[in-house]
């Protein structure tokens, strides 16, 4: 019996998710205990952040995969859906000073209130409004992105 849509995306979302999960609490471990950048806030919360950041970053990938054919299409899918979230996200020009229509934009982006949380931990001794916003808004997310990569996979058959 071949396996449902959302048991393939399924079993890719805990295998790389759980990979995600490692990668994110090694890369924030590295950085509060080894070379000791602490934040305004507790280590726990960045790592809540760090986490669900990675779970978004594996949830997108897997729904541009969905559309793809083959490997070589889902590469080129990347730039389309990464770099414009990188650029509006606030990491290099502040999202208050962008024009009204990229602000605009910006604020639908995922990859937006991952920034934003993470800016909330650095910045803030104790869990803010703003920080469970973002939180809760990457988090579904997610999920969501996940259950479209489950609803438009398609199905090839021998």
């Amino acid at each position: 019996m071949p396996p449902a849509r959302v048991d393939l995306i399924a079993g890719y979302a805990l295998a790389f998710g759980g990979l995600a999960v490692v990668q994110a609490a090694s890369a924030t471990s590295a950085a509060v205990f080894v070379l000791d950048l602490r934040p305004a806030g507790s280590p726990w919360l960045l790592l809540v952040v760090a986490v669900l950041n990675a779970l978004l970053g594996m949830a997108l990938g897997l729904f541009v995969s969905a559309f793809a054919a083959t490997e070589f299409q889902a590469v080129q899918f990347f730039p389309a859906v990464i770099v414009p979230q990188i650029l509006l996200c606030g990491l290099f020009v502040p999202r208050d000073s962008m024009q009204p229509v990229l602000s605009a934009v910006s604020d639908v982006l995922p990859l937006s209130y991952a920034v934003d949380g993470m800016t909330e931990v650095v910045n803030h001794p104790g869990v803010t409004a703003a920080y469970v916003r973002d939180v809760v808004v990457v988090g579904a997310v997610t999920v969501a992105v996940l259950a479209l990569g489950a609803a438009t996979l398609r199905r090839r058959t021998p």
